[in-house]
């Protein structure tokens, strides 16, 4: 899992069947070196600006209402921004 922020959305008027209902949305990850732009499904209805969870892997299938080619899906919304202290890093 990552938390990321919103950065946009996914328009696809054409896309496999069982993705239909599903909202895209472009996270670029936080607290990462990864700056990386990734695609997440989203059901927890997280908009623009919002920092989110993303799980990544088969395991998405369990949160899902019908069988998709999921990769990655926003789990959670962050309601505070964590605060990381780096110092104690080795």
């Amino acid at each position: 899992m990552i938390i990321g922020r919103v950065v946009g959305n996914v328009v696809s008027s054409r896309k496999y069947d069982t993705l239909q209902g599903y909202k895209l949305l472009l996270i670029r990850p936080q607290y990462t070196d990864n700056q990386e732009v990734i695609v997440a499904a989203d059901v927890m209805g997280a908009g623009i600006g919002q920092q989110v969870i993303v799980s990544f892997g088969e395991g998405n299938q369990h949160a899902l209402t019908k069988n998709a080619p999921i990769d990655a899906l926003v789990v959670g919304i962050v309601d505070n921004e964590p605060i990381i202290d780096l110092s104690e890093q080795p």
